[in-house]
């Protein structure tokens, strides 16, 4: 939890005792907010039927740079900037997730 600690810290997030709270600007300049429950990994189900659970601060860095782009549509354009690759943990494994390009 450290490092999502750091990360509310270094971008004066906010949280409650569940909840990392990002606060950005919407379409029309309203200010939004985005509640991320405080886990380790936020699962996400795609259409196919398949999931991935990503690690948290992923997904607080994805929303902070993408506010209004979709979850799983932020985290691949993430991936695709960082080297491709991104680690997951599914179901305390760690696997390498590839982006989803359809």
């Amino acid at each position: 939890m450290e490092e999502i600690n750091e990360l509310i810290r270094r971008y004066h997030l906010k949280e409650d005792g569940e909840h990392v709270i990002i606060p950005f600007k919407g379409e029309n300049g309203n200010i939004k907010h985005c509640y991320l429950l405080k886990r380790r990994f936020i699962r996400i189900e795609y259409p196919e039927g398949h999931y991935v659970d990503y690690p948290l601060p992923v997904a607080i860095e994805a929303t902070i740079r993408y506010p209004e782009v979709r979850l799983s549509e932020a985290i691949c354009m993430i991936n695709k900037e960082s080297s491709g690759k991104i680690l997951s943990g599914d179901a305390g494994d760690t696997d390498t997730v590839e982006p989803n390009n359809g």
